[in-house]
């Protein structure tokens, strides 16, 4: 490919609202423009990056023996509104709904899923089909209220879909395995750092899921993991252990007391205020579930875990309660809340942490007061424990003795997920097949997605220095970058064409550039652009016949031979 001939321009600064930089750096490489808000172009270079990887897919899904087939973009009414279609709670949030010529609603493909379970049904009957797994790489849609990062929350993106169907869970365990170690392959292949996580289900149905993360500062997906064991999870769904300190002896025998302490609410000057260690203090949150509001309540160096607590209570919705009803509810501000004194119809979750603590402080329901010595079933009924703190880290690893978890950002770029035996049995409409004594069955399910629009994007976030991108030799866009120098001597220019032209010939991808530049500019950006290797034709090279050879990731570059430039390919 001559650059001269390239349709893109690299642009000499970062557009300033382009966050992350690893966004800013395809912007100003050309490798993406954007047609409007989350939508974007992928020009060519990217597009060369994006078809290895999708081969690199292809390679390790087929090697699962999974098939591939591909689905329509399009859906109709019948697949995402019908409250009686399978999988019906993938419908209405973030798709793109219009109508047909013919007055009918469709929708642009968010999740296949739908679709998917109507095809099996039509196509299995019988334990002798099975097991069944394929994939499908397509384009999905959803609409996002505010994209953003660019590939990484874009409205529409590349992934590659996957589905397995088994008939007992020794089948789709292994199933479920397959495709964790081929996705592990291709992250592998393509230079990825990564860490596999345990990760929030997405429905009750599922009854185990994971999610592959790209460790990088800019992303937005916190997870934990030990600095012992192999254990990780996104912070949403992850447990810890905390550090159980001694309690007092007996509950004072004094009733509460109040304590005025104007504008104290943060528990750290609270506790400081009183005299207490800051684990003896509470918080506790009033949520909106609903139609209803919850009170939670955590030791005072937790927070909480609203995923938690959202799936606990099998709620569509939920969110801080409003200061409005906090103020109906409590009588106070924001800040002040406590379990003691609440209105009988409000349900007080506690963690589990909180159990067993003896003359602690919490929240009076009452602005610029606390109360000390509260103790539980003296002072109000017992709440409903469970884990509903959040982990983070610092705290005590929840499956091994020593260890310590630790956090960190990263992008999820890949998610699977499987679903347990007695969720398919209650799902309305569930695909089925006759099994050997000729009794109907649910099929078990799992579901696998992997971004590869977004791993892409995760790669430049992690694989970039100040001068520009560093792509991984295995989804390069093109293997070298030639870059020719001094095209005024007829020489060298007829050198950097020779040498253009035996590469080819080597099935080695080239990029040439071919441009009436100065050098400098030549050189910057090569740099941007991050092609694995430099090879540079000048009048010094020429001299000396010899090619300079310089790694994108090295700072040092070499003079070698032809020869010895065609084996760094081999």
């Amino acid at each position: 490919m001559r650059l001269s001939k390239h349709i893109g321009k690299t642009l000499r600064d970062i557009p300033k609202d382009a966050k992350p930089r690893g966004y800013g750096l395809l912007l100003r490489g050309g490798f993406i423009r954007q047609v409007f808000a989350g939508a974007y172009a992928y020009m060519p270079f990217l597009l060369r990056s994006l078809n290895k990887i999708s081969h690199i897919m292809r390679e390790e899904l087929v090697k699962a023996d999974f098939e591939e087939f591909l689905l329509p973009l399009l859906q109709s009414e019948s697949f995402f509104a019908k409250p009686e279609t399978p999988y019906a709670d993938n419908t209405v949030e973030g798709i793109f709904e219009f109508k047909d010529s013919r007055g009918s609603r469709l929708c642009l493909g968010r999740t296949y899923t739908p679709i998917i379970a109507d095809l099996i049904a039509k196509e299995i009957s019988s334990y002798k089909q099975l097991p069944k797994r394929f994939f499908q790489i397509t384009t999905r849609f959803h609409d996002e209220t505010r994209p953003r990062f660019g590939l990484i929350r874009a409205r529409e993106f590349i992934v590659a879909d996957a589905y397995s169907f088994d008939i007992d869970r020794s089948g789709v365990g292994a199933s479920y395995a397959e495709i964790c170690k081929a996705y592990r392959h291709i992250l592998d292949r393509v230079g990825a750092r990564y860490k596999f996580v345990e990760a929030d289900e997405a429905s009750r149905r599922d009854a185990e899921c994971h999610e592959f993360i790209m460790t990088t500062d800019a992303g937005k997906d916190v997870f934990l993991s030990c600095d012992t064991c192999d254990y990780a999870a996104k912070q949403e769904k992850a447990q810890s252990r905390l550090e159980v300190f001694a309690q007092d002896q007996a509950e004072q025998p004094m009733e509460i007391q109040e304590v005025y302490g104007k504008g104290l609410i943060g528990v750290k000057p609270l506790a400081e205020f009183l005299g207490i260690p800051v684990w003896k203090t509470t918080k506790t949150l009033l949520f909106q579930a609903d139609d209803r509001v919850v009170a939670v309540m955590v030791r005072g160096d937790c927070g909480v875990n609203e995923t938690k607590v959202k799936k606990f209570l099998g709620c569509k919705t939920l969110s801080l309660a409003s200061s409005a009803t906090i103020k109906e509810l409590t009588g106070a501000d924001v800040g002040y809340a406590g379990p003691i004194g609440l209105p009988q119809e409000v349900m007080v979750l506690a963690d589990h942490y909180t159990n067993d603590r003896v003359n602690f402080e919490c929240g009076a329901n009452r602005t610029d007061y606390h109360i000390i010595n509260a103790n539980f079933g003296r002072d109000f009924p017992l709440p409903v424990f469970g884990d509903f703190k959040l982990a983070k880290g610092g705290d005590f690893c929840p499956r091994c003795e020593k260890g310590i978890l630790t956090e960190a950002y990263g992008i999820s770029v890949a998610r699977t997920a499987r679903e347990e035996s007695e969720y398919a049995e209650k799902e309305r409409n569930h695909p089925t097949y006759i099994d050997a004594r000729g009794t109907s069955q649910p099929l078990l399910t799992a579901h696998y997605t992997f971004g590869i629009s977004r791993l892409a994007a995760a790669l430049v976030e992690q694989c970039h220095d100040e001068s520009g991108i560093i792509w991984p030799s295995a989804i390069a866009p093109f293997q070298a970058h030639l870059v020719a120098l001094n095209l005024e001597n007829p020489d060298v220019k007829n050198e950097a064409e020779l040498l253009y032209n035996k590469l080819l010939d080597n099935n080695i991808e080239v990029l040439f550039d071919d441009r009436e530049v100065r050098a400098g500019e030549k050189f910057e950006d090569a740099d941007l652009l991050g092609i694995p290797i430099r090879l540079t034709v000048s009048k010094r090279t020429f001299k000396e016949g010899k090619i300079e050879t310089k790694f994108r990731d090295r700072k040092e570059a070499q003079l070698l031979t032809y020869e010895e430039v065609l084996k760094i390919f081999q």
